[in-house]
């Protein structure tokens, strides 16, 4: 669990895996986005993302190849301003960067939070969101 939770950190601090001074608050913002409620939360932020036209995207996150890119605009398109403001508020974040910092955020954290190409058991990803929100790993 541990490495998954390890994983998960790396694809919020960038590709390098290096822990940056904004990552906490980037941790806060993805889990208030996720709704703090575990898979149900994950689920509906798919549902949008399918909703509004970006199933290919989405799907590609939660699959087990690679990730297609989104542009800020489809995030911005998918989640509404407000909860871009919301992001950006719990991120402590410019409202105007929510969306580029998502477009860069999500896709990697989605696939670090369905590792095995399907959204994990709502006991999984309630760990995970919580070790998320306590920053630690183990």
């Amino acid at each position: 669990m541990s490495k998954l939770f390890d994983m998960a950190k790396a694809a919020l601090a960038g590709t390098s895996g290096t822990a940056t001074g904004a990552e906490p608050d980037l941790m806060s913002g993805i889990t208030a986005l996720l709704g703090g409620s575990g898979s149900s939360g994950l689920t509906s932020l798919v549902q949008t993302f399918h909703d509004k036209g970006l199933g290919d995207i989405v799907s590609s996150w939660v699959s087990t190849g690679a990730n297609l890119p989104v542009s800020a605009d489809q995030v911005h398109n998918a989640l509404g301003a407000d909860r871009l403001r919301d992001f950006a508020t719990k991120a402590g974040i410019a409202p105007e960067t929510a969306g580029s910092t998502l477009a860069s955020l999500l896709p990697n954290v989605i696939d670090k939070l369905t590792p095995n190409g399907k959204i994990p058991e709502e006991g999984l990803a309630s760990q995970l969101l919580g070790m998320f929100k306590s920053g630690t790993g183990s």
